[in-house]
């Protein structure tokens, strides 16, 4: 069994550093000419796999966009896991999931293990309920070589108000986080597998990320005004284990495959330019 780590060092190092996000809303769809409903969805999720599957190092699907079509949503789903593995990728499920006890348990079985349909190689976590919270879904991705990534500076700007409030020793909470991930990610090689999400649209992070020893998710390049540049800047210390995604950068070519994959493809050799090395 290799681990999400190991997995994610090597698709980076060989495919470059891109994860593309599927996050089929109705605008989108509608751009797209499809209906709003499972049949276009699923010929949407189709078709963004089939541009990003064998090209990009991964693929983040947005859970909520196919759990609003109830179950014939989350079959869409499971097919997108299943497609994208098959065809290299590594899939990063963008659930955000946070919660306690044994709610928490049937998260982490619901998308970590393998017997489950919807089980990623990593997934979007959140520990504001306590870091300790998130226990077992860390036990369970170290059991099946799977992956998380923490929110610790998220790209929407009103996270600041939780994420960068300060405790009784002066460090944020967003910092306490990352020191627990780091933590959880010593002595593991060649990359760690409990990442962090970090925002590309940051202006300054006061933390030094070479100690995180994990993979970086960032969003926000692109749509939301950031580059590879400010990634690479930002990460300076980190950037080969940095994951940018993009989603509108990507999508919006759509629904022409052959512009999709141009796409792809062309976004890979930007982030691989300021990110490799």
């Amino acid at each position: 069994m290799t681990s999400f780590g190991e997995r994610l060092r090597s698709r980076i190092d060989s495919r470059g550093p891109l994860c593309v996000g599927i996050d089929p809303g109705t605008a989108l769809l509608h751009a797209w000419g499809l209906d709003d409903s499972p049949a276009g969805l699923e010929k949407f999720a189709r078709t963004a796999v089939e541009a990003a599957g064998d090209l990009a190092a991964a693929v983040k699907p947005q859970s909520a966009f196919f759990e609003r079509f109830g179950s014939r949503g989350v079959a869409v789903l499971e097919s997108v896991v299943a497609d994208a593995r098959a065809a290299g990728a590594l899939v990063v499920m963008d659930a955000k999931r946070g919660d306690i006890g044994s709610t928490t348990a049937a998260y982490a079985q619901a998308y970590l293990h393998p017997d489950s349909p919807l089980a990623a190689d990593a997934v979007t976590v959140s520990p504001y309920l306590g870091f300790g919270s998130l226990r077992p879904m860390t036990d369970m991705a170290f059991a099946h070589g799977a992956g998380l990534f923490v929110l610790a500076r998220t790209s929407n700007p009103e996270a600041g108000e939780v994420q960068l409030a300060t405790g009784p020793d002066g460090g944020t909470v967003a910092g306490s986080i990352m020191d627990r991930v780091s933590d959880l990610n010593r002595d593991a090689g060649p990359l760690g597998s409990i990442g962090v999400v970090l925002g590309a649209t940051l202006h300054d992070l006061d933390y030094p990320v070479e100690r995180l020893n994990g993979p970086i998710l960032t969003p926000g390049i692109g749509a939301q005004g950031a580059t590879f540049a400010d990634a690479a800047r930002l990460f300076a210390t980190a950037r080969r284990n940095v994951l940018p995604s993009v989603s509108r950068g990507v999508l919006a070519e759509g629904p022409d495959l052959a512009r999709l994959r141009s796409a792809v493809t062309r976004l890979t050799a930007e982030a691989r330019e300021h990110l490799s090395g």
